[in-house]
């Protein structure tokens, strides 16, 4: 079976009544988890985008303690996890802002963890992309947060050197 495009998708679901559509929405939730947890996202979280910055960074709070910081090995696979994670709850929202936050929060965890990442070529270099991806993210910004976040920015950059 051939996927629908997005334009037809939107087009049919104008001559579907509200029963119709809510059941659609319920039939989604059950096939990923994915759809089920931007769904609520949607519902729950999505009024309330500073309660849902902390709830996402109290998640990588707990999967930075979760860290086995044993060997580089480890520590690298579960930072990648973790950033995984980071972004998809990042595509959620879909804000610049929350983005923002979300990956300066996440390079300042990195920073803080202990054997150093700057040991390691492959956790620095991880760092550094994420830089370059911070300061994308500021540059499509208005101007008077790109001030605000850049200042920021400057301070994560400080704490590593």
């Amino acid at each position: 079976m051939k996927a629908a495009t997005l334009a037809e998708i939107k087009k049919e679901l104008k001559h579907k009544s509200e029963e119709e559509l809510l059941s659609y929405c319920l039939n989604l939730s059950r096939f990923k988890k994915e759809n089920k947890e931007l769904l609520t996202y949607l519902l729950f979280e999505a009024s309330n985008e500073e309660g849902y910055i902390q709830s996402v960074k109290n998640e990588i709070d707990l999967q930075f303690s979760d860290i086995n910081n044993q060997n580089y090995y480890w520590m690298k696979k579960t930072i990648r996890k973790v950033l995984r994670l980071t972004k998809k709850y990042i595509r959620y929202s879909k804000k610049k802002s929350t983005e923002v936050e979300l990956l300066i929060y996440f390079a300042h965890k990195m920073l803080s963890l202990t054997p150093s990442i700057t040991e390691n070529t492959t956790l620095n270099n991880l760092y550094e992309r994420l830089i370059i991806s911070i300061r994308k993210t500021i540059a499509k910004m208005e101007e008077d947060l790109q001030y605000d976040y850049n200042l920021q920015l400057e301070d994560l950059l400080n704490e590593k050197s």
